[in-house]
């Protein structure tokens, strides 16, 4: 992230709740998996008409079945409405998908709900704009079992005007939260959230490997691990401004003694007959944090090992 330019947005206030009376604006819906078919099912419950397009024509039965409208080609999926709403698996599909189509592109706000990168999303918003499209990000905090709930959230982040426009609409899919006029902005916090919820709860897998392997059910230290994941919250908000400060005193944690119980994590793991690469990968940035002077530090000064660059893992 630090070779391309991401200003945050100057917003307060994290979500804006779902708004029951917004106006039945028409929409168009590209991409009909689980998270595509939720979306257009809560459109048709709040009075939208919908037009869908989906590559297997067959996933659009059911929502037919119930109202909404469906197109031949993308390119007719395209010129229903002014407001298409992109639910792909990532843009490498919008552009396989659009890139056909990209005479039908003029006078569309593309509202790409499509996992990707930041960089990739600042790519598609200045594709989109060299066809005459306006282009908004977005990052869907929820699976499709909490599209229409009120307490769910999305990420945008795109032209303002853009976003106030269309914002009712999109506030009957999850409440909204626009993080300003860089595209990369809504998928970079969502990569965030996911950098922290794929890693913990992958190491929470871990655990449970090795407590099975030692004949401990998930259900057995469910009540053990929960305590565990609902204390992180207080760490983060102890640790946040020191970060910020570039403080890393080890009045509290000392990274030398977090290395040494890694190190006992990992020879459980190894003597549990279960896959070491976890905590191993932990183990091997505590000590390259020890070699660089943080021994004595807390282990929040691994940021700048972190930040040092990545290390070639042949991923």
């Amino acid at each position: 992230m630090s070779k391309q330019t991401v200003t945050p947005g100057t917003s307060t206030t994290p979500v804006t709740p779902v708004t029951p009376t917004a106006s039945a604006t028409p929409v168009t819906v590209i991409g009909l998996g689980p998270m595509g078919q939720a979306m257009v099912g809560a459109f048709l419950d709040g009075g939208h008409q919908v037009t869908v397009w989906n590559r297997t024509a067959s996933r659009a039965d059911e929502l037919v079945a119930r109202g909404a409208v469906r197109a031949a080609t993308v390119d007719e999926a395209l010129a229903a409405n002014e407001l298409v709403i992109l639910s792909l698996t990532d843009y490498d599909a919008m552009y396989a998908l659009l890139g056909p189509a990209t005479g039908a592109l003029a006078g569309r706000v593309l509202v790409n709900l499509s996992s990707d990168t930041p960089k990739r999303a600042q790519e598609a918003a200045a594709w989109a704009a060299g066809h005459g499209a306006r282009h908004l990000s977005g990052g869907v905090q929820v699976p499709p079992s909490g599209i229409g709930k009120p307490e769910s959230a999305t990420f945008y982040s795109g032209p303002k005007d853009v976003f106030e426009e269309h914002a009712a609409t999109l506030g009957v899919l999850t409440g909204t939260n626009y993080l300003g006029e860089d595209p990369a902005l809504a998928p970079l916090y969502y990569q965030l959230q996911m950098d922290i919820f794929w890693t913990a709860m992958t190491s929470s897998l871990h655990a449970l490997a090795v407590a099975r392997a030692h004949g401990i059910s998930a259900g057995d230290f469910l009540p053990y691990a929960v305590p565990t994941l609902a204390s992180l919250p207080g760490f983060l908000a102890f640790y946040a401004p020191r970060i910020d400060r570039g403080a890393y005193p080890g009045d509290v944690d000392r990274l030398a003694m977090g290395a040494a119980s890694v190190d006992h994590v990992l020879h459980t793991t190894r003597d549990a007959g279960v896959d070491t690469t976890l905590p191993a990968a932990v183990l091997d940035l505590f000590r390259r944090g020890v070699t660089a002077g943080h021994a004595a530090d807390s282990f929040t000064s691994l940021i700048e090992v972190l930040a040092d660059g990545p290390v070639t893992t042949g991923v």
